[in-house]
């Protein structure tokens, strides 16, 4: 919002929304709701999940977000023609007028979550509204920024968070009055979440939430990703333009505190026993011959008083690795950023361990990051290689980097619940 006394040359800009058509699935052409969408592209594990996904309904989103073909230049046309097809058969139809979507998710434990779904104006980073905390693998930028421009589309939103502390109250009650209303659409997924999206159109309500955002800055909780090819692709197109702006949901976690989960690893080429062995002495390793829960369980205890980790591979067992060596951390942990950042386990898993004890590239070839504790167990028992499972990082730790500029290593987190994919896209062209 402009203040008094700067010219509209000088005012600084904060996070701007901005309403969209949406694209979404007729329900009368398709099997249901649930079953056409998706968890975000990057947690889909491929690909026993994909093949899932792909047969619960000829009109799942993964053929969109996941097309499968010989080659990548082959995926992008196919996903761009599917989409196409999709249109012009009715499948997927745009809504009558652009508006913001209020989108709510519960599942049987408790949680709710709710959010808003919008266009956000992409900044740039020296703005400091839109912070990342992780890294970013440009291999992945580049795939990502291939299937926007071939499809012309953001298929998925982004999940960011802001901190409302009460002064985004009329945005949280025009979320909750929203939410009282009967919704657009409402379906509950395989892992019993349940889904509902209601659009805000109009203009009093559209301009106080733009107007509240405005005063705030943001966190990538989930979508790092698609966040740099969302840079990529404004930077590539003039502007004004329909890429200046990125699908997002907006999530206040003052009100609605996210739950923050940990992302495994996966060193396909590292049997468990080379791995335990190059240890030699430079970690407290202990042999649990339990079932997963209560490996968990020991792994938050040792978590605790310092880094640890859970290592488990074909032999059936978890090890649990903790107690570092403090000369072999003084070696090989970079000292040019704050405790909070060399203390991290994504930070000794990365520098200590795969850098220097088990000399494994981080590469797509020699690490798989899994979302899903039980399926990287299976992944690993059933095709060898180490499984390296992680504690979760608390949010507070995260938001706290991220506003002093300090990236944690990639894959360090999974924010959630994440928004599922499928139930509201942006294309270019409405």
């Amino acid at each position: 919002m402009n203040s008094a006394g700067h010219s509209k040359a000088t005012a600084p800009r904060g996070l701007e929304l901005t309403p969209f058509r949406g694209l979404r699935y007729d329900p009368d052409r398709v099997g249901s709701l649930a079953a056409v969408t998706s968890p975000p592209y990057d947690v889909v594990v491929r690909p026993d999940g994909l093949h899932h996904l792909q047969s619960a309904d000829p009109y799942n989103i993964v053929r969109l977000i996941l097309p499968e073909a010989g080659t990548p230049a082959e995926r992008n046309a196919q996903a761009a023609e599917t989409l196409r097809r999709w249109r012009a058969e009715g499948v997927l139809t745009p809504d009558p007028e652009p508006g913001l979507y209020v989108y709510e998710q519960r599942d049987g434990d408790g949680l709710v979550q709710r959010g808003v779904i919008g266009t956000l104006r992409v900044s740039e980073p020296e703005e400091r509204l839109v912070l990342p905390h992780e890294d970013v693998m440009p291999h992945i930028v580049a795939d990502r920024a291939d299937l926007m421009r071939a499809t012309s589309a953001n298929l998925e939103p982004l999940l960011l968070t802001y901190r409302g502390d009460g002064s985004a109250a009329g945005t949280a009650d025009l979320i909750e009055r929203t939410a009282g209303r009967p919704p657009l659409l409402a379906t509950t997924t395989e892992d019993g979440v349940h889904h509902g999206l209601w659009s805000v159109t109009d203009p009093a309500d559209l301009a106080m939430i733009r107007g509240e955002l405005s005063a705030h800055q943001a966190l990538i909780a989930d979508g790092h990703h698609r966040w740099a090819t969302y840079r990529r692709l404004r930077a590539e197109h003039p502007s004004p333009g329909p890429w200046d702006h990125g699908l997002v949901l907006l999530v206040d976690t003052a009100r609605y505190p996210l739950r923050v989960r940990a992302i495994h690893r996966l060193l396909h080429d590292l049997p468990v026993a080379k791995a335990l062995k190059a240890l030699d002495g430079s970690f407290r390793v202990r042999r649990l011959d339990v079932p997963l829960p209560r490996a968990m369980d020991a792994l938050a205890e040792a978590a605790e008083q310092g880094n640890a980790f859970l290592l488990t591979g074909d032999d059936g067992a978890f090890h649990l690795v903790d107690r570092p060596d403090p000369a072999l951390l003084d070696r090989t942990v970079p000292a040019d950023r704050p405790e909070a950042w060399r203390t991290l386990d994504a930070t000794v898993l990365h520098a200590t361990l795969l850098d220097h004890v088990w000399r494994v590239p981080d590469d797509p070839a020699h690490i798989a990051y899994i979302h899903d504790t039980a399926a990287t167990v299976d992944k690993t028992r059933r095709d060898g290689g180490t499984a390296v499972l992680m504690h979760p990082v608390h949010e507070d730790v995260v938001r706290d980097l991220a506003r002093q500029g300090v990236t944690m290593p990639r894959k360090s987190t999974s924010f959630g619940p994440k928004p599922a994919s499928g139930l509201v896209l942006r294309v270019l062209d409405l």
